[in-house]
């Protein structure tokens, strides 16, 4: 008589657990920083432009105490001459900071790797910003420098007439100068067509406007609340009234943040080649 071999049954297996969802951090905003930062001194373009805002300090300071007379000899003077050339470097260096990344065809890269555009421009801002007031204290160190050197050459006391308030004020201006050019970089995104855009801003209207001022009574009252360059310069003599605030809110509304908006909302949505 046989008898059947039954098989024997297969163990159960128990099914393994679901991994856990991999969590993706974004990349932190100080990164970003870092980042944008180091792209403005990677090209030789981008180093000299950022170590001019150190030598035409040094020059302008140089200048002063060679050729300005004794009684001249103050901080406001060196400040002065070294925000001149300052105003125009300044906002070049935003110009470059949004116009390289089309220029230099290293968006792709950039929005490939953070596809939030959004997060990019966030840091490039902040890293301008931050030039800007840094350019800005560096400038006065330069020129308090200068005014200890004039004033021991000539034998006079040193005259410090600049104010906290004043230096805040000249800050302002200077961050709004390269804030218009770092709107003209976003509107372009072609550094020809912004570095054209900006001189145009900062030489052919006001001489446009002012010239109008001086010969049209009814449009000297106006200008003020039309002319951004005309709002922004108050800011270097300070003491600005509530009046002198809100003319300069509306101008810089109207060719500054308006304009910054369309330029940001286009570079969101165009297709990067």
């Amino acid at each position: 008589m046989t008898t059947a071999t039954q098989a024997a049954p297969a163990p159960r297996t128990t099914p393994a657990a679901p991994a856990p969802p991999r969590v993706i951090r974004p990349i932190p905003m100080s990164r970003l920083a870092k980042v944008e930062l180091r792209k403005m001194f990677d090209t030789r373009a981008g180093f000299w432009l950022m170590a001019s805002v150190g030598i035409v300090s040094v020059l302008a300071t140089a200048a002063v105490i060679i050729w300005a007379p004794d009684e001249a000899i103050t901080l406001e003077t060196f400040s002065t001459a070294i925000g001149v050339p300052l105003s125009i470097v300044l906002p070049m260096i935003a110009i470059l900071s949004i116009t390289s990344e089309y220029s230099q065809r290293t968006g792709l890269t950039t929005y490939t790797l953070v596809p939030w555009r959004g997060r990019v421009i966030s840091a490039k801002v902040l890293v301008t910003i931050a030039i800007g007031v840094v350019s800005m204290f560096l400038a006065l160190a330069v020129g308090t420098v200068g005014n200890l050197i004039g004033s021991t050459i000539t034998g006079l006391d040193p005259v410090w007439d600049i104010s906290v308030a004043t230096f805040s004020s000249i800050v302002l201006a200077n961050i709004l100068g390269m804030l218009m050019g770092f709107m003209l970089g976003v509107l372009f995104r072609s550094s020809a067509a912004a570095i054209v855009g900006y001189f145009v801003y900062s030489f052919v209207l006001p001489v446009a406007f002012g010239t109008l001022a001086a010969f049209q009574e009814w449009f000297r009252d106006l200008q003020p609340w039309v002319d951004v360059n005309f709002a922004i310069t108050r800011l270097f003599e300070g003491s600005l009234t509530t009046e002198h605030w809100q003319q300069l809110g509306v101008t810089t509304l109207v060719w500054l943040w308006i304009p910054l908006a369309l330029g940001l909302r286009a570079i969101v949505r165009a297709e990067v080649k």
